[in-house]
């Protein structure tokens, strides 16, 4: 891996299904859930990059105390707080989340929900609804609640994340988040606010069902995307009659304001 950028094998393996990640000089610990492993989608990322690589089968382990011996406290500038609940409060921040992440994304750690966090901040969430896609933790859709929003959808696909979030909504203490299991938006609502962290493929799928259940003075955040994937966004937000508002980086990853463009497609 010496001439191979880490976040990009990182994005794609992502991509397959990969979930948890650790870096070390010169190789990359990548997991995931054997159910979901696929040997060919692999390959593919392998051949692509010109890597090699070792796969291993890990036995059962209490994971919780395994992320409890490593899980920092992480702070989004004055504006909001990520802990698990055997850390002490925050002291003079907006906002405080408490999370058990277990084997869920989204802890604030990753550039990614560090950005749309960064990004939430500078939004008004007031008595907006709000579509959480690919909740994760639930943590973007809890901070949704904690600035004014006055209904949160979240939706994830995953069963590990939908469990995960249930338990941090309830010890965070939120009443206006409706957490629901799909992979796609259901319901024929119009959204204020759509938060979607996740990864290019998957928003480029979905870009033109965020354009539908957007209202048209509206906001959508993306991120889970690296800084070479703006384009392809761009191109695909053009169709679905978006532009993009402003752009936040970090770490190589970037974070994307979408607004609805004036005219819209007669198509």
């Amino acid at each position: 891996m010496d001439n191979l950028e880490p976040d990009i094998l990182i994005a794609q393996l992502s991509e397959c299904g990969f979930e948890g990640f650790e870096e070390e000089p010169n190789s990359l610990n990548a997991f995931i859930n054997e159910e979901k492993f696929s040997d060919a989608d692999l390959e593919k990322i392998i051949a692509t990059n010109g890597v090699a690589y070792t796969k291993t089968v890990i036995a059962p382990k209490n994971w919780n105390e395994e992320w409890e011996k490593n899980f920092e406290p992480v702070m989004i500038e004055n504006f909001c707080g990520i802990r698990a609940s055997f850390h002490p409060p925050f002291v003079g921040l907006t906002h405080e989340i408490i999370i058990t992440p277990k084997m869920s994304f989204g802890t604030g750690h990753h550039a990614s929900t560090y950005l749309m966090i960064k990004a939430i901040s500078t939004i008004d969430c007031k008595e907006k609804t709000v579509l959480d896609f690919g909740t994760g933790t639930g943590v973007l859709a809890i901070l949704a609640e904690k600035c004014g929003a006055k209904k949160i959808t979240a939706i994830d696909n995953d069963d590990w994340s939908i469990e995960n979030a249930a338990e941090n909504i309830e010890e965070n203490c939120c009443s206006k988040i409706a957490l629901q299991k799909n992979a796609a938006i259901k319901q024929a609502l119009s959204f204020d606010i759509i938060l979607a962290n996740i990864n290019k493929n998957i928003i480029l799928e979905h870009l033109s069902s965020f354009r539908q259940h957007l209202a048209d003075d509206g906001v959508l955040l993306l991120s889970g995307l690296l800084s070479t994937d703006y384009f392809d966004i761009e191109n695909e937000a053009h169709r679905n009659n978006f532009h993009i508002q402003s752009k936040l980086e970090k770490e190589n990853w970037i974070c994307l304001a979408l607004k609805a463009s004036l005219k819209r497609s007669l198509s």
